[in-house]
């Protein structure tokens, strides 16, 4: 490997890592959102073959996560933003979706994790970007096995798409009667409980074919190290920006950016 040739690949993660942590405060999404569509393409720089880009970047994604969560998480519930009785209901389904998740993408197709990847974000952005914050189809979250059937759901998908638990269960909580800022303060640690089980799954991967070095299983050591630190310390501030922004005017500026995102991978699944 040339080490020489890792210097701009590192300078890119840590630049992801700050905007992943940003964005993980700011709007409670998660930031593999961000961090995915980049190792995706940074990974072919370090050697990644194609056929396993999407799955080390989406394994990686999700390692990062874990630290990313845990700093989002204190400074939501500093601010008393986080409803720790609906996570206690619904931790049985982020965890174990969390880890039913990473054993499913472990053995997908590259091309099945991009078009899922691409079809979330698309849907994600119109959400984002449409005023439907006050849409409800009820207006009390469901706490039993409902509420674990949900999250069970939301954790899968997350874990297969390394994106952590904020991107689809902040739009759920809000259908389901949580107020937004709400949502986002216990959306945070979704991400937490999804993540730690997700990534020992990733571990413990075995992806058939060596790997470049740095690499445990499906998680590039080397993603994790640069980006975790630079998440870690732009979380806080996205939290607090949170509630000083206009969410209406981010949510747009931020969907445009997923369907960006979706495009690439629709292209990535689709072209020949």
């Amino acid at each position: 490997m040339d080490f020489s040739g890792l210097l701009p690949v590192a300078a890119l993660l840590l630049c992801a890592g700050l905007l992943a942590g940003m964005v993980a405060g700011l709007l409670g999404v998660g930031g593999g959102i961000i961090l995915v569509p980049v190792l995706e393409v940074l990974l072919g720089t370090i050697g990644v073959p194609p056929g396993l880009r999407m799955h080390v970047a989406v394994a990686t994604s999700m390692s990062t996560i874990i630290a990313t969560a845990i700093a989002s998480s204190r400074a939501h519930h500093a601010r008393g933003a986080t409803d720790w009785t609906l996570i206690r209901h619904w931790a049985p389904g982020l965890m174990t979706g969390g880890l039913a998740g990473a054993l499913l993408a472990a053995r997908a197709n590259g091309s099945l994790l991009t078009g899922m990847f691409g079809l979330v974000s698309l849907l994600v952005a119109v959400k984002m970007y449409l005023p439907f914050d006050h849409w409800r189809i009820r207006d009390r979250v469901p706490l039993g096995l409902g509420g674990n059937l949900i999250s069970g759901f939301i954790a899968i998908v997350s874990a297969m798409l390394g994106i952590g638990g904020g991107m689809l269960g902040v739009p759920a909580m809000t259908l389901l009667g949580k107020p937004l800022h709400r949502a986002v303060g216990t959306g945070a640690p979704f991400g937490l409980l999804i993540s730690a089980p997700a990534t020992i799954g990733y571990l413990l991967a075995r992806p058939g074919v060596p790997l470049p070095g740095f690499t445990i299983g499906l998680v590039s050591v080397l993603g994790f190290v640069l980006i975790v630190p630079a998440s870690v310390l732009m979380a806080p501030l996205g939290a607090k920006l949170a509630h000083a922004l206009s969410r209406r005017a981010l949510s747009q500026a931020f969907a445009v950016f997923l369907f960006i995102v979706a495009m690439r991978m629709f292209y990535r699944t689709f072209a020949p």
